[in-house]
């Protein structure tokens, strides 16, 4: 049974995202970004959790701060940037 590693690329983000109210489905709709893997909304401190690759830092701050934070209805992210990866198993 082989393990898919789901990491595609060189990096990955959660950015917990603010929005007004009553707007977190449509930055659910945000998955349709390029490099926005999942998108989902919560309860809790935030209201949605976007997951996101990209091939460097640049590409990583474009897709947050150019297409994520511009969102009209945007009014706060906090982004983590993920350190660890578990190692892909094949057998």
């Amino acid at each position: 049974m082989t393990v898919k590693d789901l990491r595609r690329k060189a990096l990955r983000a959660f950015v917990m995202v603010t929005v007004k109210p009553g707007t977190s489905e449509d930055i659910v709709r945000s998955r349709r970004i390029k490099g926005v893997k999942m998108a989902n909304s919560v309860l809790g401190r935030f209201d949605a959790v976007l997951v996101v690759e990209a091939d460097s830092l640049d590409e990583l701050k474009k897709i947050i701060y150019e297409m994520i934070e511009q969102h009209p209805n945007v009014l706060h992210t906090e982004t983590l940037i993920s350190i660890f990866h578990p190692p892909t198993r094949e057998g």
